[in-house]
């Protein structure tokens, strides 16, 4: 069995004089059966003092490519001292059956405070399944759901409308920042293609929610790059007044700048402030925002890490040049080390004004032909979830 162990099991705290924030690495979960793992542990924060911060996290099957199951909880409201025991949702999170055997499941989900509302919202998409095989061509909707403190308990996924357009055949906010705006109005990235499309595109919309329903009501412009599978994965900020999109591509990670959060500039290539390729691709990036500083979270090549899958460890963070669009390469600091099993897939949230979390969990995968990555490996991962704590400090 994954056991979920209390209180937390490693804690490092990394402060230098000259940075703007302390680190704190803290070990949520860890334990590892060689048959499944945790995945995709992202959190939101609902406000309080302390506020009670609600991760989500599923499981994943190791023997096969992105098969997952349903989601579960834990929280804390004592700042990751202690964490409640995972909460499975098999009813309102888990998997649905439809026709002809096919196996719907939501996943790649993040829960964020909706302040207008004041509900925690957590958006997705889906991903549908044929004999534990996902589906190559199929249709894909973004999912939501929305949180009960008081019973600890999420409404039934549910699919956002769209446009009867046939672009938006398969189209979802899996692994995606949103931005609130003061009026309760949302604006959510997505990324989409229509049947038999070969390169995803990006966009964002502009969505409603009345704190039980999320409503399509415009979209910006697409955004395309016709490389690989195309761009997806986007994650969107707002910070110094303008709005800022990272994009996944099979080659390389893309940035886009905006003035209304809908119509976004030429995506443009991460690279280091002093030039050359920041060298992470085929993976997500998020954002980190604090005050009128930006930050990208990220994996690259070039770190001692090629027997990492995809190069996905360890997680870095470096400050972001607004004005040029690059990374400050001496900013770079390792926010959660590598040890052996990727990272790439993680979450960001903002725990209150003085503090934000990155969470993520080692995904016991790696390149074939045997994926596996055994419980007693060379290098020590045992599908550890983790929150790295960013404190920020007073004057920043």
């Amino acid at each position: 069995m994954i056991r979920l162990l209390t209180p937390a099991l490693l804690a490092v705290s990394v402060l230098h004089a000259a940075e703007p924030y302390e680190l704190k690495l803290e070990t949520i979960t860890k334990g590892y059966d060689g048959t499944m793992c945790w995945v995709h542990p992202r959190a939101g924060a609902i406000p309080g003092s302390p506020p009670q911060v609600v991760l989500t996290i599923q499981k994943l099957l190791l023997t096969g490519s992105d098969v997952f199951y349903a989601l579960n909880h834990v929280s804390t409201s004592d700042l990751g001292k202690t964490w409640t025991p995972p909460v499975e949702h098999t009813n309102t999170l888990g998997r649905r059956a439809e026709p002809d055997g096919v196996i719907v499941a939501a996943c790649d989900f993040t829960p964020k405070w909706h302040a207008k509302s004041g509900k925690l919202l957590g958006i997705g998409h889906n991903v549908r399944y044929s004999g534990d095989k996902v589906i190559h061509e199929r249709p894909r909707e973004t999912c939501f759901s929305v949180y009960d403190p008081q019973k600890s308990t999420w409404t039934p996924w549910a699919t956002l409308p769209m446009p009867s357009d046939p672009k938006f055949e398969n189209a979802g906010a899996g692994c995606v920042q949103r931005v609130d705006l003061e009026n309760g109005d949302i604006l959510l990235p997505i990324y989409f293609k229509a049947k038999g499309d070969k390169y995803y595109r990006v966009t964002v919309l502009r969505c409603s929610f009345d704190g039980s329903t999320l409503r399509f009501i415009e979209q910006g412009n697409d955004l395309a790059l016709e490389s690989g599978r195309g761009v997806y994965e986007p994650s969107l900020i707002r910070c110094a007044g303008k709005f800022y999109l990272t994009l996944r591509n099979d080659t390389a990670g893309y940035v886009c700048v905006s003035e209304d959060g809908l119509h976004f500039s030429e995506p443009k290539r991460w690279d280091w402030s002093g030039g050359g390729d920041l060298g992470n691709y085929n993976t997500q990036q998020h954002w980190v925002a604090h005050k009128d500083h930006l930050y990208l979270v990220y994996t690259r090549k070039g770190a001692n890490n090629d027997h990492v899958f995809r190069h996905r460890a360890p997680l870095f963070m470096a400050e972001v040049d607004k004005a040029g669009l690059t990374v400050k390469r001496e900013t770079e600091r390792i926010l959660v080390p590598e040890r052996g099993a990727r990272l790439g897939n993680f979450g960001v949230c903002e725990v209150s004004e003085n503090e934000t979390w990155v969470t993520v969990a080692e995904w016991m995968q790696k390149n074939g032909p045997d994926i596996v990555i055994k419980p007693d490996n060379k290098y020590g991962a045992d599908n550890s979830v983790y929150a790295a704590r960013i404190l920020w400090k007073d004057g920043r």
